[in-house]
């Protein structure tokens, strides 16, 4: 998967270099990227993805005016065309962005979540969200190597883990721009995604 992933940013020129942040001495990372061009690894994997971001990003190498893009290996579906609008849409703008899809689900407020009861018994609706102006948060996103940075001191301070790049950018007060994402560009999260995954890389 990290393969695929890796191989779906190179599709781009503009890409200068993939730098994936793994483990220390990780086993699998040689031959999961054999064969793939202008890519290196560092061993700056961390408890969280933020701190494997954060760690990688420090360690890197990139100057501050650098455009960086933080994608998920777990997003190997990624399309060559979104990649593309993503940088097209970002390049001349002065914070950055995100691949995102509108939310075309009814969404509901879970009561059990709501109660800290996670686990147990079903839960129940507490409330409908409207789903007008939400979108589905993908990556990569796109952001200055700086000002991701000064985002991610910012959390560090105030002892907060985003869960994506662009909430630390909103932190600041600063407003990531939404790129059209796509649907196969998902997130691969449970055991049935990995046989839908195959089917739209084969």
């Amino acid at each position: 998967m990290l393969w695929w992933s890796v191989r779906a940013l190179l599709q781009d020129e503009r890409i200068r270099e993939v730098v994936v942040g793994v483990g220390r001495q990780d086993p699998y990372v040689v031959a999961a990227l054999e064969g793939l061009h202008r890519v290196r690894w560092l061993e700056t994997g961390g408890p969280s993805r933020y701190a494997t971001v954060r760690n990688t990003l420090q360690e890197c190498g990139i100057d501050d005016d650098g455009w960086v893009l933080v994608h998920d290996a777990a997003r190997p579906g990624l399309p060559g065309s979104a990649l593309r609008a993503l940088i097209d849409a970002c390049l001349p703008d002065e914070v950055g962005g995100l691949l995102a899809l509108p939310v075309a689900d009814t969404l509901k407020h879970d009561m059990a979540l709501q109660n800290g009861e996670a686990n147990g018994p079903p839960a129940r609706v507490a409330r409908t969200v409207a789903r007008e102006h939400l979108w589905q948060a993908q990556t990569p996103q796109m952001f200055r190597a700086g000002l991701l940075r000064r985002a991610f001191a910012e959390m560090d301070r105030l002892g907060l883990e985003p869960t994506d790049e662009a909430g630390s950018i909103e932190n600041l007060g600063l407003q990531p721009l939404l790129v059209q994402g796509s649907l196969i560009n998902f997130k691969v999260t449970w055991p049935q995604d990995f046989e839908w995954m195959e089917k739209w890389l084969q």
